[in-house]
């Protein structure tokens, strides 16, 4: 897929903008997946604080990472599957933890039982983003502050 303009950054939050807050058993079971911040949003919330309740996601052609809420019990670690059936770190009670922080993830505030079908164009769009310069310098920022390249033997530098 080529990278258009209008796929990253600010832009993708008037492309996808929020759903309205539902906590239907459909819109809940998306919530049990982290969804995925664009990468400025993934900053902002390293900033807030929530670095440690992260975890890097790689595609299996190791072309890609991106920053997202962990699933419970994976907080800082590499995605693995093993977790996934926990949820996502953040939904305590049926209830996003981030709801209204100006932490949560695009792809959580778009998606929503009425928007059948568009999540996938949404979950691409920030995928490029995160396919970008900056997206890479913020996962190797991101390693190094939570020790996370350490632990697991790579000693990465930000460019």
């Amino acid at each position: 897929m080529e990278l258009k303009n209008t796929d990253i950054g600010p832009d993708l939050h008037k492309k996808y903008p929020p759903s309205e807050p539902c906590s239907c058993d459909r819109c809940v079971s998306f919530c049990k997946r982290p969804g995925w911040w664009t990468v400025d949003e993934a900053a902002r919330a390293i900033e807030a604080g929530v670095a440690d309740r992260m975890m890097l996601e790689v595609s299996p052609e190791f072309s890609l990472a991106v920053l997202s809420p962990a699933f419970k019990g994976n907080e800082g670690n590499y995605a693995i599957q093993l977790y996934a059936e926990q949820g996502c770190t953040f939904l305590k009670n049926n209830r996003c933890e981030l709801f209204g922080t100006g932490n949560q993830p695009l792809e959580c505030r778009f998606c929503h039982h009425d928007r059948e079908g568009e999540g996938t164009a949404c979950h691409s769009a920030i995928e490029n983003d995160w396919n970008r310069e900056q997206g890479k310098r913020l996962v190797v920022r991101w390693g190094n502050h939570t020790g996370f390249w350490q632990r697991n033997g790579f000693l990465l530098k930000e460019k």
